[in-house]
């Protein structure tokens, strides 16, 4: 039996609402700033409610010049982001599911140690190999490229990981009744795992978007042509000026316009996320 404690229920209430207010408020105060006009933050104060400059700043972001060392609107930028982001996801996402097919399923020389060198991987981030990837990447003349910003970034040992462990969980009896129907390697794959790994394969879409859309530093280090600049890393292109006054403003509502992808994509696949996560379908 369940024991009802009311003030148990409102002093988890209370802290839920502190939270709310604690992840909201930011956000908040970043839509507020983008009514307003730049000048309004040379005084050193933050207003809380909205201003009379909303559509003019938004129409100004989306359209014009970024402004602040940023000679392309945000709209182009939000495509570069994009492009990169489903790049990086999907990229990650085919090479990690052929290659945990390849080792779990077919029997080759040396098979646990290309997984384990693969895993290995996991202690090299990009930060530490980000020289020799930039040379190979300018020797090969992909600077300032969608290929140059997304194919470094599309090899993923945690993807290959996961996939594997699903891939194991798969009873012996199903990949030999696949075999005596004469589905072979390809058809088993197409028709039995993909769609067996339908919900793992929408969860890391969903980590994998969002960690492709909110790289910063391979962007920062290889473009230099605006036209390739992605969303994030031009907000601190817009913050960082030499001389005259930070827009403000402009800088918060492309803040905004940054955040609305990945939050489009965590509620639109919501269900399958977390369905993946917690459920093999199996």
């Amino acid at each position: 039996m369940i024991e009802r404690r009311p003030w148990l229920t409102l002093f988890s209430h209370c802290i839920l609402i502190l939270g709310i207010i604690a992840v909201a408020l930011p956000i908040w105060v970043a839509l507020v700033a983008s009514t307003h006009p730049a000048e309004a933050f040379k005084q050193g104060v933050i207003p809380l409610w909205f201003g009379d400059q909303g559509w003019i700043t938004w129409k100004k972001v989306l359209f014009s010049a970024a402004g602040n060392g940023v000679d392309v609107p945000v709209w182009l930028m939000m495509i570069n982001s994009l492009v990169m982001a489903l790049a990086i996801a999907l990229g990650k996402i085919a090479i990690s599911i052929l290659s945990a097919y390849a080792i779990v399923f077919f029997r080759f020389p040396l098979r646990m140690l290309c997984f384990w060198i693969i895993f290995m991987t996991l202690m090299l981030p990009v930060e530490v190999r980000i020289v020799p990837t930039y040379k190979v990447v300018a020797d090969l003349s992909l600077l300032n490229s969608y290929t140059g910003l997304a194919l470094p970034l599309i090899a993923s040992a945690t993807a290959t990981f996961l996939f594997r462990q699903c891939f194991l969980t798969i009873p012996g009896e199903l990949v030999e009744a696949a075999r005596i129907d004469g589905a072979g390697p390809w058809r088993f794959f197409k028709d039995i795992l993909l769609p067996l790994s339908r919900t793992n394969i929408a969860a890391l879409f969903v980590i994998l978007f969002i960690y492709g859309w909110n790289q910063y530093l391979w962007p920062l280090l290889i473009t230099t042509d605006d036209h390739y600049y992605t969303l994030v890393m031009s907000i601190k292109r817009m913050v960082s000026v030499a001389e005259g006054d930070i827009a403000w403003n402009s800088i918060m509502a492309t803040t905004i316009l940054a955040m609305l992808p990945p939050v489009l994509v965590v509620v639109g696949m919501q269900k399958l996320f977390v369905k993946g996560l917690v459920d093999t379908e199996k």
